[in-house]
């Protein structure tokens, strides 16, 4: 098996994680929180610099961090607190060991419950800090790297399974945690969430990853197709790419979520469209240390940062369009590119064209 060439793990950065503790003591200042206990996957990951604090991306996260003005305080079970400390909590953390059958939370009466600064959290790991933004650029190239290795490697007899597994792969080679994995062959593509079966890839194909690394989640779409793209999928690519280029226009630092999807929903009809496409499937929203951080729903009064990720998904019947990008100076950065797949440009961006084998 040839060696990869792996991104180096970028150092901790003790700058990123005190701005962020800034961030948290502000908002229990504000809200008049004496302390706020840490026990989601995405805001412990986000807190702890990147640590991996999960055992499998269904298991429930294997410490706690009680965050107040005195200190962090930080609280594993101690069959996993060696490991924690060895290789994933950034250096000169104090770790209380809790038995794996005791509770990781010892809450204060006047502590404050994640849950109930949920949204004031998601929106101080908005804005992502210089080490993070590395980190994700380096995490979604190299995810847009695994899918043309894999799709690269397709062949219409093989399995929808066979294709997610060298898809897994690719991903794990590069150090990537397969969060979500989806793969649609010819006769499912109606299906907007396929999970991968034993149908055949057959003419056409659409695979899906939201994959994960220093707690980061990066997200993207991609066909392949193994004959030549008839014109109503012609058409309907290139009308999909217009309403993903609304969704893009809309994210301006400043604007609530639910306007931004008002925006790209209403972009679907002018595009060609059924006007009510956008109620068929979720339209994506802000990336970071979720798949979607929040996704994004009608009313919703979350902002758009600058400097914040975001993907959106726009889809309609046998035609989609998913990338992760970053909104900087109001400007768009797409950060799951890979220069050896087919792209065209659209409002100015290269899009992702379908590969053609």
């Amino acid at each position: 098996m040839t060696t990869l060439d792996l991104t180096p793990t970028l150092a901790p950065s003790a700058a990123d994680r005190a701005v962020k503790r800034q961030r948290v003591l502000d908002i229990l200042d504000k809200t008049g929180t004496g302390a706020v206990w840490l026990t989601s996957p995405a805001a412990l990951s986000w807190y702890l610099d990147g640590s991996r604090v999960q055992v499998g991306p269904l298991g429930d996260p294997v410490l706690t961090v009680r965050v107040s003005p005195d200190c962090d305080r930080v609280r594993a079970f101690a069959n996993e607190a060696d490991r924690l400390i060895t290789e994933e909590l950034p250096v000169g953390l104090d770790v209380e060991r809790v038995p794996w059958h005791g509770a990781l939370v010892d809450a204060a009466p006047d502590d404050a419950d994640e849950r109930e600064l949920a949204a004031e959290l998601r929106a101080a790991r908005g804005a992502l800090l210089p080490t993070e933004t590395e980190r994700y650029a380096h995490l979604s190239a190299d995810a847009a790297t695994a899918m043309t290795a894999a799709l690269g490697a397709a062949d219409p007899a093989e399995s929808e399974r066979a294709v997610a597994a060298r898809l897994a792969a690719e991903l794990w080679r590069r150090g990537i945690e397969p969060v979500v994995l989806l793969v649609a062959g010819e006769e499912r593509l109606p299906h907007r969430h396929p999970l991968p079966t034993t149908a055949r890839v057959g003419s056409r194909a659409m695979a899906v990853v939201c994959g994960r690394r220093h707690g980061l989640v990066t997200n993207l779409t991609r066909w392949v197709r193994f004959r030549p793209a008839t014109a109503s999928e012609r058409d309907a690519n290139a009308r999909i790419r217009d309403v993903e280029a609304a969704f893009f226009a809309a994210s301006a630092p400043g604007r609530a979520f639910g306007e931004v999807l008002a925006d790209g929903a209403a972009a679907y009809a002018r595009a060609g469209f059924d006007p009510s496409e956008w109620q068929r499937h979720h339209q994506g929203g802000a990336a970071g240390y979720n798949g979607r951080d929040p996704r994004a729903h009608p009313g919703l009064g979350e902002r758009v940062q600058d400097g914040q990720a975001f993907t959106w998904n726009p889809s309609a019947p046998g035609a989609k369009i998913e990338d992760t990008v970053l909104i900087s100076d109001a400007r768009v950065r797409v950060l799951t590119g890979d220069p050896a797949w087919p792209t065209s440009p659209h409002a100015g961006l290269e899009r992702p064209d379908e590969l053609e084998l």
